[in-house]
């Protein structure tokens, strides 16, 4: 395995903290709001030999850059960064693991551009609110929390924000994962934070629902059997894909991919040789091609499976 590099990568107007480790398989990796490479790189990590991970830290988190203008928070801006960071990386086409917000973003790459991924495998990811007036509302209800971030610290924040019940599935990882977690999150700036909601927050992103029926890229989504929420979320996008499916992880909630970390991986791995094997038996077009037409292109093909 090839020694692990960790740098900024220039990404348009701004540049992206970048983790990388591995040879083999290209596999890009996007965290959830809060998160940063670190939260990935456990995926990462029990992927095993045979991949090249980069754990890409979004815009105002981490050690990327944090802006002040709005204008690079928005999802069109992430998803052209991100695209600029698969160009200095020099990834073709890679796989793209993404989680909560990871997860809109890469599906919002794939939607965009299609062919510049070979899969998109998310995490508790939604596509945004098509619904009007939930949308608003969920614009108002994240600008709310984005200026009580301004107003009462990052410390507060993160405190109230880890004891969400959405995340009380996590205590399962023992305290000093929880710990590791809370200090990662502590080091994110709240103005970052603020503008992430603004600018690219469930309600504020444009929705995707209308697309979806054209995305012939392969999709996964993955959820755990403790997050109901998201299961009906997924299933909904599922039913939408022409080539996806809903994967449901015993033991774990919404943060699937590090409840159960074995379980994910392997549940990638299989994911993964199943597109190379799809993209094999379809060329020279490939399984990302934009052609309705390809044999995967079949309204409702999704299937709903629990793993292991």
């Amino acid at each position: 395995m090839s020694p692990r590099e960790e740098r900024l990568v220039a990404a348009g107007d701004v540049s992206l903290w970048v983790e990388s480790v591995g040879e083999g398989c290209p596999v890009v990796l996007l965290h959830g709001f809060t998160g940063s490479a670190q939260s990935m790189a456990s995926t990462a990590a029990a992927l095993g030999d045979g991949y090249e991970t980069h754990c890409v830290e979004l815009v105002g988190h981490g050690r990327s850059d944090a802006p002040e203008a709005l204008c690079h928070y928005e999802m069109a801006s992430c998803v052209s960064q991100l695209l600029a960071v698969f160009d200095a990386l020099e990834l073709a086409c890679p796989h793209v693991i993404g989680y909560s917000m990871g997860g809109r973003a890469a599906l919002s790459l794939g939607v965009a551009q299609p062919q510049r991924v070979a899969s998109c495998l998310l995490v508790g990811a939604s596509p945004g609110i098509d619904d009007a007036c939930q949308r608003a509302a969920r614009v108002r209800a994240d600008e709310a929390l984005a200026a009580r971030i301004l107003s009462d610290g990052i410390e507060s924040f993160v405190e109230r924000w880890m004891a969400q019940p959405l995340f009380a599935s996590q205590r399962r990882l023992g305290r000093e994962a929880l710990a590791r977690a809370r200090a990662q999150r502590l080091l994110n700036r709240p103005h970052a934070l603020a503008a992430s909601l603004r600018g690219m927050g469930t309600g504020a992103m444009p929705p995707l629902h209308d697309a979806l029926s054209k995305l012939v890229t392969p999709v996964c989504l993955v959820v755990g059997e403790e997050d109901a929420k998201f299961e009906a979320i997924a299933r909904d996008i599922g039913q939408r894909l022409p080539n996806g499916r809903v994967e449901c992880l015993e033991q774990a909630g919404h943060a699937a991919h590090l409840e159960s970390p074995h379980e994910f991986a392997r549940l990638a791995r299989r994911f993964f040789a199943a597109v190379a094997a799809q993209a094999d038996s379809n060329a020279p077009r490939g399984a990302h091609s934009s052609d309705s037409t390809t044999p995967q292109a079949r309204p409702g093909a999704s299937r709903v499976e629990r793993f292991p």
